[in-house]
């Protein structure tokens, strides 16, 4: 008798102890998020002093030094926090839908798709309508428009099965990633150069109506994945077990795959291709935090957003000009892709 309420306690300050944990870390990378967003905003190939951004980031300074701290840098690195946080996200969501460390935002052929309608506004001018936009609402709407061909693919009348959706997405993805080559293979060398630059991911035609255009669906996708955090921890236990605690698996599912797709829809349409994020951010975190997603998410957030803000960074003042983001990203997450598969082969086969 005096043994259960003990264990009781025990089990409660455990509890206790870990939320503190957690909330410690959200704080701590909130915190590492903010001195990140104001370090960057000094660094850039503008050759602007400590004091001139100051100046102009209060709107005391020259017209010059204001307009490139208030129109460019800002809105770019609020853009760069907005894609890294819906990619760091999205990760997240499909390796614990998945159950598989290896599992990216790009399982499901999201990202191809999106490249596949941006090349065809460069290439033949659809949604030309919307002007310069024409193509961040080409490779937003394929992208939205990928994810409901992959789960009508896999949907049968028995119910959509994570394995089919997982058959589905690489067979869509193989066939986008075809007509977007036939399309850069017909094209000129100028819209081809287009294409290529878009693929490799940049933001430096990222501005404020940017960040508003990408505002809505990734925050509407962080608010789908962010209901569903409880419900992630309860089906990583398996579906079946998930059912029997009365959680709606094929809801909870489909909720999260629409979120993902509205976080990756949003963050390709303004950013292009940009990978590995998703892949790594969420690893590290889940690595130093536990598979929690309650406290895994914001930490995923805050992280990728972090990430993103450095990585933009280096690919500004690396070089003279401005390195697409891309390449940095997938310079290093194909060794970190490379280190999960020898370290954690056993899950991922599992």
């Amino acid at each position: 008798m005096d043994g259960r309420p003990s264990s009781g306690k025990d089990l409660e300050a455990i509890n206790a102890q870990n939320r503190s944990r957690g909330l410690a870390a959200i704080l701590i990378t909130f915190a590492l998020l903010i001195g990140a967003f104001f370090i960057c905003m000094f660094l850039g190939s503008g050759g602007l002093s400590f004091e001139r951004c100051i100046d102009g980031l209060f709107g005391n300074g020259e017209w010059g030094d204001n307009y490139i701290i208030r129109r460019i840098r800002i809105p770019r690195m609020l853009c760069v926090i907005l894609v890294g946080a819906a990619l760091s996200v999205g990760g997240m969501t499909m390796q614990s839908l998945f159950k598989n460390p290896m599992a990216s935002p790009s399982v499901l052929g999201l990202s191809s798709g999106a490249s596949f309608g941006a090349a065809m506004a460069i290439s033949y001018g659809i949604f030309s309508f919307m002007g310069a936009y024409g193509t961040t609402a080409a490779a937003f709407i394929f992208c939205i428009g990928t994810m409901g061909l992959v789960y009508a693919v896999a949907y049968s009348k028995y119910g959509t099965s994570t394995m089919m959706l997982l058959l589905s997405g690489m067979a869509i993805s193989a066939l986008f990633s075809g007509l977007t080559s036939l399309i850069e293979y017909l094209a000129e060398d100028a819209t081809l150069a287009d294409i290529v630059f878009w693929m490799m991911g940049s933001f430096n035609r990222c501005g404020w109506n940017s960040f508003y255009l990408a505002l809505v669906p990734i925050v509407a996708g962080l608010i789908l994945v962010g209901i569903n955090v409880r419900e992630m921890n309860i089906i990583a236990m398996g579906e079946q077990q998930a059912k029997t605690l009365g959680v709606n698996v094929g809801r909870c599912r489909i909720m999260l795959i629409l979120g993902t797709s509205l976080l990756v829809a949003g963050s390709v349409s303004i950013s292009g291709v940009i990978g590995f994020v998703g892949l790594i951010v969420p690893h590290i975190f889940r690595m130093i935090a536990g598979p929690n997603h309650v406290v895994l998410m914001p930490l995923c957030m805050f992280g990728g957003a972090i990430f993103m803000l450095v990585m933009d960074t280096v690919a500004k003042v690396i070089t003279v000009g401005e390195l697409p983001v891309g390449i940095l990203t997938s310079l290093l997450g194909a060794p970190f892709f490379l280190y999960i598969l020898r370290s954690r082969r056993r899950e991922i086969w599992s």
